[in-house]
């Protein structure tokens, strides 16, 4: 079987406080945003920042009832999941399906920049809540 993964897209951070996170790792790092959006489907904001050909997400909730806001509670601040490039995204979630893998979203959806996004529950993955992630035509727009 040929893998259906072709790149780490991102690699999600759950954070009480953007700004704050934000400013660490550009004072620590040297790190700049280079993407934010809210959005408001999953009740988040994000800051991305670029790292070679992936990204850092930092999320926080907008609202009390995201699925951000519950895992800050239950678990505080921290990874939150992994977003792994596909090729296409249908493809691999009826992939995952076929094979009787448990999945959040039982089919892609608009996700932030433009891509086209899935979850896969991470009961089938070891513990990790995965995305797979569908690029866009284009690059993310500045901050």
């Amino acid at each position: 079987m040929d893998s259906l993964l072709t790149d780490i897209d991102h690699v999600a951070i759950a954070v009480h406080d953007l700004d704050a996170a934000i400013d660490w790792y550009a004072r620590s790092l040297g790190a700049t945003v280079v993407h934010r959006e809210d959005v408001d489907r999953d009740g988040v904001r994000e800051a991305l920042i670029q790292v070679g050909d992936s990204f850092i997400q930092l999320l926080t909730p907008t609202r009390e009832d995201s699925p951000v806001a519950a895992f800050l509670e239950r678990r505080g601040e921290g990874l939150h999941h992994v977003g792994y490039r596909v090729r296409d995204c249908a493809l691999a979630l009826s992939s995952l399906r076929a094979r009787g893998d448990r999945v959040i979203d039982e089919v892609p959806r608009p996700g932030s920049r433009g891509t086209t996004i899935a979850f896969v529950h991470p009961r089938a993955s070891f513990g990790t809540l995965i995305e797979l992630v569908q690029e866009s035509a284009g690059p993310p727009d500045a901050e």
